[in-house]
């Protein structure tokens, strides 16, 4: 056992954070090994003198399942745990009650999804925490929780959750089929989970619905659907998405049902003129004039008088002005975002207006476009459908508004035929405990 405690000093011994140090606890010889940088040592040696103190002898330690193969040791130790090896006994422990360093945020408000009426919890990046949250709302002995470790190199665990009473069984089986099947792929990112699940690469729609909201976590789990917890990712991945999950959110239910029923008929408008109206300006403009009413259309005309491009390079680039602003108060810091968006969206707006290069129009229009397509429910679900407007505004370019209408078929076709592990995108629940 002292050649196996060699070879784990060669290999971590590299670390400026990690100790191995020679203890005697009850008159044996021992050695602590382990991470100053994810162990509290104080608090970790008070823990073990502790127990000590109360059992008076060193064999309670064996309530940990003794470990013996070297990359299961060197494992623990990378996990935050502090082994404890016995000479005297050739026995390799963990020390069951280290006490880690404090990492991890507690459980905080959302930051991405906003809650106007409604418990004001969201997920950490801690998985144990964001599995407490979860159980604390539903204490139910049909709730499962399945916890696998995926990757060679650097493993990284991942909680499967579903309610045994609820779930679609032919989704739950397939899914866990492929988990135990890929525990070597390494998970990172959702795409290496969309990877490991075969998800199509070229897929517009995402096939997750991400949350870190609790409250939407558990609404799905009734609705039976399969949750997804990532160690270190404050979301939750709920399986399968579907289109009622880009205008239904679970809050909505704490307003009256006709508040409730305006908010999603407000959100399906929104879509329905991200999509529609640019193209549909282009079409009216450039290709099918006689449709709009004479007053309309010399009021149309006017704003557009003086302006040299026409009207799809217009909206083309203004369009790729908005992304890059919208894009930029992404990455910017919070000090500064705002005042770049203030910049992009009124003064630049202003500028081009004045300088005749696009027409009054169409900065109102885009401006009611970026405002609608920021009602749809999901930031992925937002990017699809800002794709879908580029392909409805080049149709509209080329063929009027008969290549509009027949974009929305495109687009309706698509949503159609999109499915997750078998299951339609275009259905409204996701539920059932078929099988």
């Amino acid at each position: 056992m002292d050649s196996i405690l060699k070879e784990i000093k060669d290999v971590l011994g590299g670390n400026d954070d990690f100790f191995m140090l020679e203890q005697i606890i009850d008159h044996k010889q021992t050695v602590l090994l382990g991470l100053d940088s994810l162990i509290d040592m104080p608090k970790t040696i008070q823990a073990l003198e502790k127990h000590f103190c109360q059992s008076g002898e060193i064999d309670y330690l064996h309530q940990a399942e003794e470990k013996k193969e070297k990359s299961d040791l060197i494992q623990t130790v990378l996990e935050g745990k502090m082994l404890i090896y016995i000479r005297s006994q050739q026995a390799w422990i963990p020390f069951v009650n280290t006490v880690g360093r404090e990492l991890s945020r507690g459980v905080e408000s959302p930051t991405n999804d906003n809650i106007l009426q409604g418990p004001l919890l969201g997920f950490t990046e801690d998985l144990i925490t964001n599995i407490g949250v979860i159980r604390k709302e539903i204490s139910s002995i049909n709730l499962i929780v399945k916890d696998y470790s995926f990757g060679v190199d650097q493993k990284k665990k991942v909680s499967l959750l579903f309610r045994s009473d609820k779930v679609n069984v032919k989704l739950k089986n397939t899914v866990i089929r492929i988990m135990e099947n890929e525990k070597h792929v390494e998970l990172n990112t959702i795409q290496d989970i969309s990877n490991m699940l075969g998800f199509p690469k070229r897929n517009l729609i995402s096939n997750f619905k991400t949350t870190e909201i609790p409250l939407e976590v558990y609404r799905s789990l009734e609705r039976g659907k399969i949750v997804l917890l990532l160690d270190r990712f404050p979301f939750a991945l709920i399986l399968p998405n579907v289109l009622s999950d880009m205008f239904f959110l679970e809050n909505d239910r704490n307003y009256s049902y006709p508040i409730m029923l305006s908010m999603r008929l407000l959100r399906i408008t929104g879509a329905l003129i991200s999509v529609i109206l640019p193209g549909l300006y282009v079409a009216l403009v450039s290709v099918n004039p006689e449709m709009l009413r004479i007053e309309l259309a010399l009021s149309v005309a006017q704003s557009r008088d003086g302006v040299p491009y026409p009207a799809f390079l217009e909206t083309i680039l203004m369009l790729l002005i908005l992304e890059l602003i919208l894009e930029a108060s992404l990455r910017l810091p919070k000090s500064v975002g705002p005042t770049i968006t203030m910049v992009g969206g009124i003064i630049l707006g202003q500028a081009v207006v004045e300088a005749r290069l696009v027409s009054n129009l169409l900065i109102i229009i885009l401006a009611a476009t970026t405002i609608a397509n920021s009602t749809i429910i999901g930031f992925s679900n937002s990017i699809f459908i800002r794709i879908f407007k580029y392909i409805l505004l080049i149709l509209s370019a080329i063929f009027g508004v008969f290549g509009l209408f027949s974009g929305l078929f495109f687009v309706a076709a698509y949503l159609a035929s999109y499915n997750t592990l078998g299951m339609p995108y275009v259905t409204m629940k996701g539920e059932g405990n078929s099988g």
